[in-house]
């Protein structure tokens, strides 16, 4: 019975979820609509393809793989004021970005964006500039 319970709870939140996946064009015209974007990458990947002009820059994962979920929070909190408001997550290839914005949608987040294929795959490959800071 508690597993029946459990599944369903599970099933019910991924039924109304909306964290998914955005191309570059979609991406582009979120953007243009005012929707925040965040680059969760570390500070050296920064450093090394810049980031995409106007994200905000909060590292998710430490350079060793580790979480940095406080102080993520921390910062997210001073740009997200309700979790319904929409926002783009980005790291390099989108496996990070996929990771995290599962956790968030299954936190209640309602519209959490991914750049499919990341800066990487994603921006560049499609021929997208990025700024060095």
């Amino acid at each position: 019975m508690k597993k029946t319970l459990l599944t369903l709870a599970i099933l019910s939140v991924s039924l109304f979820a909306e964290f998914k996946s955005i191309d570059v064009p979609e991406f582009e015209k979120m953007k243009k609509d005012g929707v925040l974007v965040i680059d969760i990458r570390t500070a050296p990947e920064w450093k090394e393809t810049g980031i995409i002009e106007g994200a905000k820059k909060i590292t998710f994962f430490s350079e060793r793989g580790q979480a940095l979920i406080a102080d993520w929070f921390f910062e997210l909190g001073h740009l997200i004021k309700d979790k319904k408001t929409p926002f783009i997550i980005y790291c390099a290839h989108a496996s990070r970005s996929k990771s995290l914005g599962e956790g968030l949608d299954s936190l209640g987040f309602e519209h959490v964006y991914e750049l499919k294929g990341g800066i990487v795959n994603g921006w560049i490959k499609a021929g997208k500039k990025t700024v060095k800071e």
